[in-house]
């Protein structure tokens, strides 16, 4: 995706309270007029959170597409643009109807149509969603004849919208290409956004199934392997290690190769298979034993995946490579146990 020659070609912005609440929907007449300047000023923010790499989702519905109101309202727009503003204006009703919960905040809802996107080697539209809830401050200062006057003025900052989405028309009989952003992705309010008012799901690609086979081996890690099997904590933080250090290594994943450079020991194997089933059975996933490797999957994950010993409040032991080099011991005459760490030089 290449969004360099991208151009901002229309603008629609409506005012969406909480109706839960008893906020009002505001709807404007027309779209936004806009000079070529400030077009340009818009769009590198806009579009900046956005990359191809991320996580990629569809508009979905249990029984069909005809029933997701924003794809429809998308689909619309995209094979006639003369139709923008009313779909903006079917959008930020959409959004009224669906901030019932108390969290959602009020908001003005940026619907753009861009154009000459790059996306896998052909142009294309463009739709943003952009919804702005948190006002900033702002100093206004003239100056007339060396006479000074200050204003205070409230606003949003271009680069700190709240929660936005970018669509293209790629792929549309599966819920087209849907790419997500929210500052706050956790809590109601994340789910008000993806599930009930976008209604998207992620895409079974290489980034999901990278993602989510990382995430189920980091649980596997965390909280059952030290169940299943006696292992110390410097075993658990090399078994983390060895899982991303494979996703790093390697440019297609393979479960047994996997299982055999990670776990090694058939009965830690077995313990890790059981705990996949029942981890795919309670979230509802799928995950091949074979697919391509994300690499910004893996980065995302590797942040999370803590390769640190912490003991009492004293110390903390970053343990990044050779598990064998840390040694564990107990002092009887102190009563206090302790490790022991080699190394050949000091930085």
């Amino acid at each position: 995706m290449d969004l360099t020659d991208a151009i901002l070609k229309k603008v629609s912005v409506h005012i969406v309270g909480n109706k839960g609440t008893g906020g009002e929907l505001t709807i404007s007449k027309q779209p936004l007029e806009i000079s070529e300047d400030d077009r340009r000023k818009i769009k590198e923010p806009f579009l900046s959170k956005f990359s191809m790499e991320s996580e990629k989702y569809a508009f979905h519905h249990l029984s069909s597409l005809d029933y997701n109101e924003v794809y429809n309202f998308c689909l619309e727009t995209f094979a006639e643009t003369d139709t923008f503003h009313k779909n903006s204006a079917n959008i930020a009703k959409h959004l009224y109807e669906s901030s019932m919960h108390p969290k959602i905040k009020e908001g003005e809802l940026y619907v753009c149509l861009f154009q000459n996107c790059l996306v896998n080697g052909i142009y294309c539209d463009a739709l943003g969603l952009y919804k702005t809830e948190t006002k900033s401050n702002f100093l206004d200062l003239s100056v007339a004849d060396a006479d000074f006057s200050l204003i205070m003025r409230e606003g949003v900052e271009l680069t700190k919208f709240d929660k936005a989405c970018l669509v293209f028309p790629t792929r549309a009989e599966e819920g087209f290409d849907v790419l997500i952003y929210d500052s706050n992705n956790r809590g109601e309010e994340a789910v008000f956004w993806k599930e009930t008012f976008l209604s998207v799901a992620p895409q079974a690609n290489e980034y999901y199934q990278t993602n989510q086979f990382l995430n189920l081996t980091k649980q596997f890690i965390t909280k059952q392997v030290t169940q299943d099997h006696d292992i110390s904590k410097t075993d658990q933080i090399d078994l983390l290690n060895k899982s991303v250090e494979y996703f790093k290594d390697q440019e297609a994943f393979n479960k047994a190769e996997f299982e055999k450079h990670v776990f090694q020991d058939p009965g830690m194997i077995n313990s890790f298979r059981r705990f996949e089933e029942s981890y795919s059975e309670t979230n509802d996933i799928d995950i091949p034993d074979n697919f391509d490797i994300s690499l910004q999957a893996v980065k995302k994950q590797a942040r999370v995946f803590k390769s640190v010993l912490k003991l009492d409040r004293n110390f903390h032991i970053y343990i990044h490579g050779d598990k064998d080099l840390i040694e564990k011991g107990y002092d009887e005459l102190t009563g206090k146990k302790y490790y022991k760490i080699y190394y050949d030089e000091e930085s």
